[in-house]
């Protein structure tokens, strides 16, 4: 039963080594030397008439052209996937760059071919030491022949990836994806399934501060692990600090009341604390960062305010789709620990602060912001209509001061007129 309860955490770290490049590149190159290694304990298996017609000379220059080949590709292919990361990184923000390091297709593929070099290259090896018999030819031959028809595969499919990758419409995607992601787990689990902490939350003054363990941010809350940890006792944990949030050493990260060494240890060993904020439970780092791409591209240096306006368009969709989702009902399933509830300001601020800072002077951008708050205070949620109407209304007044022309602040008062009577 510990075992389960302590999964989600567990869980989270076994995804993120599994989405790491190396470790696909490492899996398959091992599953490589085991094929190549196989072929060897299957020779007695083979028909005579097999054995007889294919020798290791037939399979040999077949081997030798997909290790040369898959050296060449895979040598090019992982040039291409640096340069397009780095372009994303200068044209979009730097934390794109660690979204597309967790693609999965471009892991597979490059798996793929470094897999199929080291299979070639063990056999290669294996047959000119003499390690191979005569009749472990033909099993050499099968599996060479499977690996040639998944390169082809992973070929075909890397042409089609490459046709956008690194692209600002696939990092603006890729970012969406992982937006919505975060988004939609504050619906399925509110405040982690711990009770909600409001401003009506009184927290006992006998509360011993919990401090943080290191420095970073705050990326995991394993609350799961931290009720088994203190279902024995009638501890009670208030936390103040939401993931995403920056912590210092000793810095206090939650308060408990009834709380023993032991169960204080085994909350410290429930957070992940790490150097980059990370999507999994920061609902509100999705928004930033696609923010930041907006704002990258408003600078003089890229002058690009189409994909402000495109930006603006997937918040916009992305807030109202969250607002419009069923929340999930009834009672918190870990009712003594504390999680504070999702800011919906927060929210808001995170996805449209700096747009309506950055494209003050550009009137389209500005229309078109003040549109979509216009229609997010239309939305199911109070709080978050609430932080659409305040953020409508500081747009306004960067606009008035980035605007220079009296014609296009005409026009940003009429759109700013129409979400006031929306």
């Amino acid at each position: 039963m510990a075992d389960f309860k302590t999964a989600s955490q567990t869980m989270m770290i076994l995804l993120r080594f599994s989405r790491r490049l190396w470790v696909r590149v490492t899996l398959m190159a091992l599953l490589s030397i085991a094929a190549a290694v196989a072929a060897m304990f299957f020779e007695d298996y083979m028909p005579d008439s097999l054995r007889n017609r294919i020798s290791p000379d037939t399979v040999m220059p077949i081997l030798t052209i997909l290790a040369s080949g898959m050296l060449a590709v895979s040598t090019f292919s992982l040039n291409v996937m640096v340069s397009a990361h780095n372009a994303a990184a200068s044209q979009a923000t730097p934390r794109a760059h660690r979204i597309l390091l967790a693609d999965t297709t471009t892991q597979t593929v490059l798996a793929t071919f470094i897999g199929a070099f080291v299979y070639a290259l063990t056999s290669i090896i294996l047959l000119k030491a003499g390690l191979h018999a005569g009749g472990s030819s033909v099993t050499v031959l099968l599996v060479t022949v499977a690996v040639v028809v998944l390169v082809i595969l992973a070929l075909l499919r890397w042409i089609d990836h490459l046709s956008d990758l690194g692209s600002m419409d696939a990092t603006l995607r890729m970012t969406e994806a992982e937006a919505r992601s975060s988004l939609q787990l504050t619906r399925r689990a509110p405040a982690l399934k711990a009770s909600p902490l409001t401003a009506d939350t009184l927290i006992p003054t006998e509360a011993a501060p919990i401090p943080s363990p290191r420095s970073g941010y705050l990326q995991f809350i394993d609350v799961a692990r931290m009720n088994e940890a203190i279902k024995a006792s009638e501890a009670r944990i208030y936390f103040h600090t939401a993931p995403g949030q920056f912590l210092l050493t000793g810095q206090p990260v939650a308060y408990a009341t009834g709380l023993a060494d032991k169960e204080a240890k085994a909350v410290q060993n429930s957070l992940t604390i790490g150097q980059h904020r990370t999507f999994e439970q920061d609902a509100t780092y999705g928004l930033l960062v696609l923010s930041e791409i907006a704002a990258r591209a408003l600078s003089p240096g890229i002058n690009d305010p189409g994909t402000a306006i495109d930006v603006i368009a997937r918040q916009e969709r992305l807030l109202w789709n969250w607002a419009r989702a069923e929340e999930a009902k009834g009672d918190p399933k870990f009712p003594r620990i504390f999680v504070p509830e999702l800011s919906r300001n927060e929210m808001i601020q995170s996805a449209f602060s700096r747009t309506a800072r950055d494209g003050a002077g550009t009137v389209e951008v500005v229309c078109r912001l003040l549109h979509a708050l216009r229609d997010l205070q239309d939305a199911p949620d109070q709080g978050l209509a609430m932080a659409a109407a305040e953020m409508s209304q500081t747009a306004r007044q960067y606009a008035e001061e980035g605007l220079t022309l009296k014609s296009e602040k005409d026009v940003m008062r009429r759109s700013h007129e129409a979400s006031r009577m929306g």
